[in-house]
């Protein structure tokens, strides 16, 4: 059974998700209505996924992410306004792993989670052989990434966009691929997922020993990670 989380101040919005989740089958819904009361949620419970509206009362979205990533790497898909990008990239720089405008087709709400989770079971399911890339090494069957000999605290989508890049070090890897062999989904004309992502790895992980950039730019093409 998949439990999911959803933080969400409109019960009647809430009552429909978990109707739809319950009707497809294999989902486990636990609602709650403010960000207090969502973040002592994620962090008391064991949940597979979290759903997060951006605007609550309490605590806004934003505020609830930062508290719930100061001890939890569970996937967190964010709610935001339609077309408000802002809110997009603000919540994909916190550590939210994907987002969904709002009002919503439950549908695709329920394909974005399975792809998350299709995403966690993949890697999970890789043998812990590890990668190692100069001062970087990325053990796939603990989801961890040390830099030197620091563990690096990644999302769940930075560690895959990072692995992605990573296992074509040395070689240009477009945007498209990265969102299609990380994020589980297309690039849209306007979508900067990929982008933020990037740039949040930069800062994490930093530049190399020797001061270069880690991760290189290559304009029209995508992103290199130096070998």
């Amino acid at each position: 059974m998949t439990r999911i989380l959803i933080v969400d101040d409109d019960k009647e919005f809430v009552q429909l998700i978990d109707e739809f989740l319950t009707a497809e089958g294999g989902f486990a819904v636990t609602a709650r209505h403010d960000g207090e009361a969502g973040v002592a949620a994620a962090l008391d419970g064991s949940f597979d996924v979290i759903v997060l509206d951006v605007g609550m009362p309490r605590l806004n979205g934003f505020e609830a992410l930062k508290l719930i990533r100061q001890q939890s790497s569970t996937p967190v898909i964010m709610l935001t306004a339609r077309g408000d990008d802002i809110d997009r990239i603000l919540g994909l720089e916190i550590g939210a792993d994907d987002y969904v405008p709002k009002p919503c087709n439950l549908r695709e709400l329920t394909a974005r989670i399975r792809a998350i989770l299709r995403r966690a079971q993949t890697t999970e399911a890789v043998e812990e052989t590890g990668l190692t890339v100069g001062d970087l090494r990325i053990e796939p069957g603990s989801h961890s990434v040390f830099c030197g000999d620091t563990l690096v605290a990644l999302t769940g989508a930075e560690f895959l966009v990072l692995e992605t890049l990573v296992q074509a070090a040395g070689e240009v890897v477009d945007k498209n691929t990265i969102m299609r062999s990380a994020l589980g989904r297309r690039s849209g004309p306007f979508d900067r997922s990929v982008d933020v992502h990037v740039a949040h790895l930069r800062k994490k992980l930093g530049p190399l020993p020797n001061g270069q950039q880690r991760i290189k730019t290559v304009r029209g093409r995508g992103y290199l990670y130096v070998a």
